[in-house]
């Protein structure tokens, strides 16, 4: 059994790897992400994750200490994380800048973020699905190229 590899116009195959842009992308908002956790350590903490104030942003914003890109990218990155939605609970503590209390989780602000768990622990499964077929598609692909080169010693 031959397998099809598609094929780009210069006949080089595609190959499913992680873009460049994509890893750039991700160390980018670590950056970002990194320098909130040493400038706000009461709000920002890689261990004990906290619900963060409905506004933070325009605090973060108006407080000058960190570019607005960077703000955007760390908050984007902190507040779609699984261990983010974990701490989103009913009635929990939203925090500002400073730790202090500053208005609590809604029924649907917690429903919400159960939802985008099981939507993460969903594609991550998949994803794990995907990598073994793949796998075990290249270990037969495999196995077929040694016998073919088995069967070609044996006649020639």
């Amino acid at each position: 059994m031959i397998q099809e590899v598609t094929k780009t116009e210069n006949t080089e195959p595609e190959k499913k790897v992680p873009s460049k842009n994509k890893a750039k992308n991700r160390a980018g908002n670590q950056a970002a992400l990194l320098m909130l956790i040493e400038i706000y350590p009461a709000a920002f903490s890689r261990n004990n994750i906290r619900p963060l104030k409905i506004g933070i942003q325009d605090d973060l914003i108006a407080d000058e200490k960190v570019a607005k890109n960077k703000i955007k990218r760390a908050l984007a990155s902190y507040v779609r994380s699984p261990n983010y939605f974990r701490a989103m609970k009913l009635d929990s503590d939203r925090i500002d800048l400073k730790g202090e209390s500053s208005g609590k989780v809604t029924e649907s602000e917690a429903e919400y973020a159960k939802t985008q768990l099981k939507e993460f622990h969903q594609r991550r499964r998949d994803n794990q699905r995907l990598q073994e077929k793949e796998k075990k598609d290249q270990e037969k692909q495999q196995r077929m190229s040694d016998k073919l080169e088995l069967l070609i010693g044996k006649k020639g």
